[in-house]
């Protein structure tokens, strides 16, 4: 037990020099550490005192039998000394109510000899204890720093070191990491890990180094676990005052040590783990070769109805410019982050991460149909949409695009092309879907496209109204636009384009003129309609009508 190797007042009193000491005041303060003893035969001892010292002294200057005068023992206990040994009979007589009070409201120790005894004898034997208790917790820190550093390099180190500090204090003990993951012990501890979490959380921001606190009733000390110039996480012990000393912080701070030498060879198998992910996953994206060995350390071992999408989301805020090791972390963060949150929806994510775009191949066991995939997928983008962590992701400014289902890994290039396509109509507002199955008519406009066909479908159906409106200066195409999506309702139509009716009428003859009088027939009309889209689509910009399925 660590506290066997504690000098206190208590202790101090078992010695045989102090076989004729009574204890007059003070009594709740005889578990103070005494770190050295003084002996103090002035009025003048600012200078000489540091705190923790066991004051011995004959009462000379001091003036301790005086009624009014408490001026001196006030200034021992500003200057934290642990309590006073006094010879009675030579300069003091008797102590007086006024200083007893003191002492005792301060919890301060007061020790008469009613005999006369030889101060050199007891600092002897009290330095000889000290220096002899000061040697054994040494010899103790050292055995112990060497247990941590040992238990940080076996298998559930973060655990055994919890358990080891457990056995030396007797108290409980927690290490809560800034993302979810806690540890704790012994087990019946799990219920302060929400309660604690919930008080450091407040304080994140802060960076909040070593302190201490109470939560119902109980105190504790708060130790962060560094690494990479950043808080990891915190080392939380229950405490008790007689614990608080530089032994128990030397300990705590070894044990902060051997958690974050676990944690940041977890962090390099990880980043290493990551950036071998990284290269996988970006070379199915564009198609190239890939090492099979490699790539079954990412894919799942799952059945053979294994299916996947690929999800990409851009990050739409101005590129992040940091030092590499700064974005490596920012990396791994990112990663770790997505694959939690896939993975709680029953996906299974292989993730590259780049500064501006996040690509994603979602593996899953394909279920009865595709409204459960689509579902889990919308619900994990809602999420995503939601966080809002400081130099890691701001969810709200993402874009989204979500490739049709496939089987076959080397159509995975194709999928990344398809989830490309779904975020290029979102940023234009052409749709507002996150899915390549559900952004309708573009799946052939996009085709035609490739295909070189775009700008002629265009010219074929729209050339001589767009020809018109631009010598014209007018806008017959924003009006033929309206009139369609209003499905020929002329009031609806002229109210959306702020204009009366009449002048409605005027326009739709000349519209009729351009491009015939039956623009209205079911075929004609799917035609215009399926060209005003491909005019955005070639122009790039936002289209009047989205198409709105996620």
């Amino acid at each position: 037990m660590i506290s066997e190797f504690q000098p206190t007042i208590k202790n101090v009193l078992t010695r045989e020099t102090f076989q004729n000491a009574k204890v007059i005041a003070g009594s709740n303060g005889l578990e103070r550490q005494v770190k050295w003893t003084h002996i103090l035969e002035t009025n003048k001892f600012d200078s000489l005192i540091n705190g923790g010292e066991l004051i011995l002294t004959t009462g000379a200057g001091l003036q301790l039998d005086s009624q009014t005068e408490q001026t001196h023992i006030k200034k021992l206990i500003e200057r934290n000394a642990v309590g006073i040994c006094i010879e009675i009979g030579t300069h003091v007589n008797k102590i007086s109510s006024e200083i007893i009070q003191l002492a005792n409201n301060h919890d301060f120790p007061i020790i008469i000899f009613e005999k006369v005894v030889k101060f050199v004898d007891i600092t002897q034997d009290l330095h000889s204890l000290i220096v002899n208790q000061h040697h054994l917790e040494l010899n103790q820190l050292n055995l112990l720093s060497k247990r941590l550093n040992e238990l940080s390099l076996s298998p559930n180190g973060i655990l055994k070191i919890l358990q080891e500090l457990h056995a030396n204090f007797q108290q409980s003990t927690l290490f809560i990491t800034v993302d979810t993951k806690s540890y704790y012990y012994p087990p019946e501890v799990k219920d302060m890990d929400e309660v604690i979490r919930s008080y450091f959380m407040d304080f994140r921001e802060q960076n909040m180094q070593q302190s201490f606190f109470s939560l119902n009733g109980e105190s504790f000390a708060l130790f962060p676990v560094k690494g990479l110039g950043q808080i990891w996480g915190y080392l939380c012990l229950q405490v008790k005052d007689c614990l608080l000393n530089e032994f128990f912080y030397t300990v705590m701070d070894c044990a902060a040590l051997a958690i974050a030498q676990i944690m940041l060879r977890n962090r390099t198998i990880e980043e290493r783990k990551q950036n071998l992910e990284d290269e996988l996953v970006r070379n199915l994206l564009h198609g190239k070769h890939y090492n099979l060995n490699e790539l079954q350390t990412v894919i799942p071992s799952l059945p053979t109805n294994l299916y996947y999408r690929v999800v990409l989301i851009q990050t739409n805020y101005p590129e992040i410019k940091l030092i590499e090791k700064d974005w490596e972390e920012i990396k791994l963060q990112r990663s770790m982050m997505f694959k939690s949150l896939f993975k709680q929806h029953g996906l299974f994510p292989a993730v590259s991460i780049g500064k501006n775009e996040i690509a994603i191949i979602s593996f899953y066991a394909m279920e009865e149909d595709l409204v459960k995939d689509r579902s889990k997928l919308s619900q994990v983008i809602t999420t995503i949409m939601e966080i809002k962590e400081t130099n890691i992701l701001d969810g709200s400014q993402c874009t989204f695009g979500v490739s049709k289902v496939y089987q076959d890994i080397a159509l995975i290039a194709k999928g990344y092309e398809e989830a490309r396509d779904v975020f290029h109509l979102q940023e234009s507002k052409k749709v507002q879907t996150f899915f390549y199955e559900n952004i309708g008519v573009y799946r052939l406009l996009l085709l035609l496209q490739e295909n070189g066909q775009l700008e002629s479908y265009i010219q074929d159906y729209l050339g001589t109204l767009l020809n018109y409106d631009q010598e014209m200066k007018s806008d017959l195409f924003t009006t033929l636009e309206i009139y369609l999506d209003c499905s020929g309702s002329k009031k609806e139509a002229a109210e959306r384009l702020f204009i009366v009716r009449q002048t409605l009428y005027h326009r739709l003859v000349k519209i009729e003129q351009l491009i015939g009088q039956d623009f209205m027939e079911p075929m004609n009309r799917l035609a215009l309609e399926t060209a005003i889209k491909a005019y955005y689509l070639v122009k790039d910009t936002p289209a009047t009508v989205t198409v709105t399925n996620h």
